[in-house]
């Protein structure tokens, strides 16, 4: 007996080394998971942050180059006018600096030989120390038409933003130039007007952006020149190309050069001196530029990789509690065994009783299968194990009573409560045929020993089979809707619901129904069935399957398939009860 005994402790704790393991396995395999995933959140973390940059940097960048253009735009039709006065183009030079604070500078270069009295001829107006300074193009020092922005929209015949450089003849600063021909009457082109900016706010500009605290931006020109990088030795002294050649991952970054320069947007990763870098890059329309952000990759996950460390402690320590939960489960599994027991003791007893209560409701349908005036039925199905809501109806003296419920909250409370209310209605309706005079006398009797603070939706009504008049009295229950020549909801008072105020006076109401008119009640569980994405079923949804008229049993069953289909996946939450009553007296 012994010898059996020491095989299964040693069984069992062989088990829970095992245990251990797949628990220490499971842990460290949770971690690489969430690490990586981790890892792929934070790198889009960056992606949004990066290209939100750039997107904001872009725009103000389009800004300053949008304004220059109309600068120059709104200038061409004065230039046009003052061809044949030559000696006034100066004055559309000035106009352009004076009014568009981005610009700097601004001349109307003439083709050569256009004006027979000037063979060439360019005034030029830029911002001095002192104020706007006038100077001339025309020179042999500066040979204007041979310079880019004269040369490429003379080729062209349109606008064109020129390489950045260094105008020593004419701005002395580095700038860009927006160029644009001049048309004469005769659809010649007879002069180029432009307009020079400064780079040094783009230097500016870009300088100020700062994603992550080692990060940097660099902007290059449409033949790869470097304009703006952190390295003031390689700006315009290097292109992109030059720069590549010396790096150790030359293939990577020529690819990532190569996309930059053909216009695309996106971003890359690159390796110089065995660290990773991501390059998010996006270009700058009209100029042919490109802006980009680099940003060290270790930079980038130096928060993970710290949690990371912490995570494989955390991880050590979990595996020293599942040690310890090990040995409190073996001590404790009687415990839960017997809690086990009584849990299928306690759904035993909650099967019971709801078939306890699911006979006192009438189930068999129809019910009054003699009677060719009135078709009825009904249904309640509850939430839990046993529910809330009731519903009950009978013939007396060839008047059909009829009752439906909704009792605050669920399961057993809520259960014996609905089942003391229906056992009050049958007692009271078997004698009385004033709607009204039966919720009184149930609310008088349920208030005065309300000590739970309980209430009951009440609907309770009265339909006289011979001449059609129904009589009603609704205690804070949903209206119900009645099926005429339209479908709406029947007319009633809230009133209060039953068990809240002692000696409250419900008002009763009256209305005539027709043959082939229908009344159908329901409680909340019904307009207020809930789907995946927590929407209502709604008042709607219920006209709508309303609108085709069925005989008794297919409304009902057509309700609850519109029911089913519109909640999908998500659990019943709150009972759902339902009577159909069609009065066919002719």
């Amino acid at each position: 007996m012994n010898h059996i005994t020491q095989h299964l402790k040693k069984k069992g704790t062989w088990a829970g080394l095992m245990l251990v393991i797949v628990a220490a396995v499971t842990l460290e395999a949770t971690s690489l998971v969430q690490y990586y995933f981790s890892q792929q959140g934070i790198k889009e973390e960056a992606t949004a942050r990066a290209q939100s940059q750039l997107e904001t940097s872009r725009s103000q960048i389009m800004d300053i180059v949008n304004q220059t253009e109309a600068a120059v735009r709104n200038s061409v039709w004065i230039a046009q006018w003052c061809l044949d006065v030559p000696d006034s183009l100066i004055r559309v030079a000035q106009r352009v600096v004076e009014d568009n604070p981005v610009v700097v500078g601004s001349t109307v270069a003439m083709v050569p030989g256009y004006l027979k009295k000037y063979p060439l001829f360019s005034p030029y107006v830029c911002e001095g120390p002192e104020g706007l300074e006038f100077k001339s193009l025309a020179t042999e020092d500066y040979d204007y038409p041979s310079q880019e922005w004269f040369v490429k929209p003379m080729k062209l015949g349109e606008g064109y933003w020129s390489e950045p450089y260094v105008d020593e003849g004419g701005g002395e600063i580095l700038m860009t130039t927006y160029s644009l021909p001049i048309r004469d009457k005769k659809g010649e082109i007879a002069a180029i007007l432009t307009a020079d900016i400064s780079l040094d706010w783009l230097t500016d500009m870009v300088g100020d952006i700062k994603v992550y605290p080692n990060a940097f931006s660099m902007v290059v020109s449409r033949d790869g020149q470097i304009m703006v990088c952190p390295v003031e030795t390689l700006v315009m002294n290097s292109t992109v190309h030059e720069a590549a050649r010396a790096m150790d991952d030359a293939d990577g970054i020529a690819a990532l050069n190569q996309a930059m320069l053909s216009g695309q947007s996106g971003n890359m990763s690159v390796r110089e001196k065995g660290k990773t870098s991501l390059v998010f890059f996006s270009p700058i329309e009209k100029t042919g530029w490109a802006m980009s952000i680099v940003i060290p990759e270790d930079e980038v996950y130096a928060g993970i990789r710290r949690v990371g460390l912490m995570v494989t402690l955390l991880q050590i320590l979990g595996i020293f509690m599942i040690v310890l939960i090990i040995r409190s489960v073996a001590k404790n599994q009687e415990k839960y065994n017997n809690l086990n027991s009584q849990k299928e003791r306690m759904e035993s007893e909650l099967q019971v009783a709801s078939n306890i209560q699911m006979s006192m409701v009438p189930k068999i349908f129809p019910p009054f299968p003699h009677r060719s005036d009135l078709d009825m039925s009904a249904s309640l199905v509850p939430a839990k194990e046993v529910g809330g809501d009731l519903y009950d109806f009978f013939i007396r003296d060839e008047k059909l009573h009829f009752c439906i419920g909704d009792v605050s909250g669920k399961g057993v409370p809520a259960s014996l409560l609905m089942a003391v209310t229906r056992t009050q209605y049958r007692t009271l309706a078997t004698h009385y045929d004033s709607p009204a005079h039966i919720v009184t006398s149930i609310n008088d009797g349920m208030s005065d020993m309300n000590e739970n603070n309980m209430f009951v939706t009440f609907f309770c009504g009265v339909l006289d089979l011979k001449t059609g008049l129904l009589q009603y009295c609704n205690a804070g229950h949903n209206a119900p809707y009645i099926l005429t020549d339209a479908t709406r909801e029947l007319d009633v008072k809230p009133n209060l619901p039953l068990g809240i105020m002692e000696n409250f006076a419900y008002e009763q109401q009256e209305v005539v129904m027709r043959y082939d008119d229908a009344l159908f009640l329901f409680t909340d569980g019904l307009n207020e069935a809930e789907n995946e994405t927590c929407e209502q079923f709604g008042d709607e949804n219920i006209r709508a399957v309303l609108h085709t008229r069925r005989d008794a049993e297919h409304h009902l069953k057509a309700m609850q398939q519109a029911v089913a289909d519109f909640r999908g996946n998500a659990d019943q939450n709150d009972d759902l009860t339902m009577l159909f009553i069609h009065y066919l007296k002719k």
